[in-house]
């Protein structure tokens, strides 16, 4: 099973440059994007053989999150039961035969971070949300989690200790989340490799620098770890200052 996540940073932007070529080519079982900046029928998308779910933000133009699955689910929720935090459709939960998947679009904590008590806030009530899955059955979530965990995740980290998505506080959320059981799969198969990213500003020539951060992730239930089969950043693809990530898994 091929499973993909992809931050397009504007649904509508991404067609623009080959998103349903990339789609296509890719061929994934499940595709999950954030930050589809949409509001209901804003959009149409011919997709055979994918069922869709969509999650809006109640502001336009901001936020949300979308789901196109070959596998069909034997149900969906949306957001994680919080109203606080599901005004901007950042969570899709969808319930298959022995796994949760999630996709996830975590706040970004902003300039001056500005935003970072409610992200402690949000990270809290989100590792509630999957401890309690994962009671039930196995967990797959996968997103712009908005942090990059280690040095070796990002190009700068010195000069970025105190920004939004590479804060003590930030990163000792997402310590505190894989100690709880759950596994980042492309540190499972890539432990020290550098260099590799799936963000990068569009300010300083970013990207053509790798001047990035690894902030999307594909993170699984610990006792999934035999069943993983690959995980990679798909850094060569375009459409987005994200690239996707996937994770390939037995079914």
């Amino acid at each position: 099973m091929k499973l993909i996540s992809w931050n397009v940073n504007g649904l509508r932007a991404a067609v623009q440059k080959g998103f349903m070529d990339i789609f296509t080519n890719e061929k994934p079982d499940i595709l999950c994007l954030q930050e589809t900046k949409l509001q209901e029928g804003q959009i149409a998308l011919d997709t055979p053989g994918y069922e869709q779910y969509w999650n809006y933000a109640v502001k336009k133009g901001y936020s949300g999150t979308a789901v196109f699955t070959k596998i069909k689910p034997l149900g969906a929720s949306y957001g994680i039961g919080k109203e606080k935090h599901d005004q901007e459709g950042r969570v899709i939960t969808l319930e298959f035969s022995d796994f949760y998947l999630i996709t996830v679009y975590t706040p970004n904590s902003q300039d001056e971070l500005a935003r970072l008590s409610y992200r402690m806030e949000w990270e809290e009530e989100y590792l509630a949300y999957i401890q309690k899955l994962d009671k039930k059955k196995s967990v797959i979530f996968c997103g712009d989690l908005n942090v990059a965990h280690e040095e070796i995740d990002l190009k700068n980290p010195k000069t970025n200790h105190f920004n939004a998505g590479f804060t003590d506080e930030e990163r000792g959320k997402m310590t505190t989340l894989l100690q709880s059981g759950f596994v980042d799969t492309f540190r499972y198969f890539y432990p020290d490799r550098t260099g590799i990213y799936s963000w990068w500003s569009y300010r300083a020539n970013a990207r053509k620098n790798n001047a990035g951060w690894r902030i999307d992730y594909f993170i699984v239930s610990e006792r999934l770890k035999e069943r993983l089969v690959a995980a990679d950043i798909k850094t060569e693809i375009l459409g987005s200052d994200h690239c996707p990530v996937t994770l390939e898994i037995r079914g």
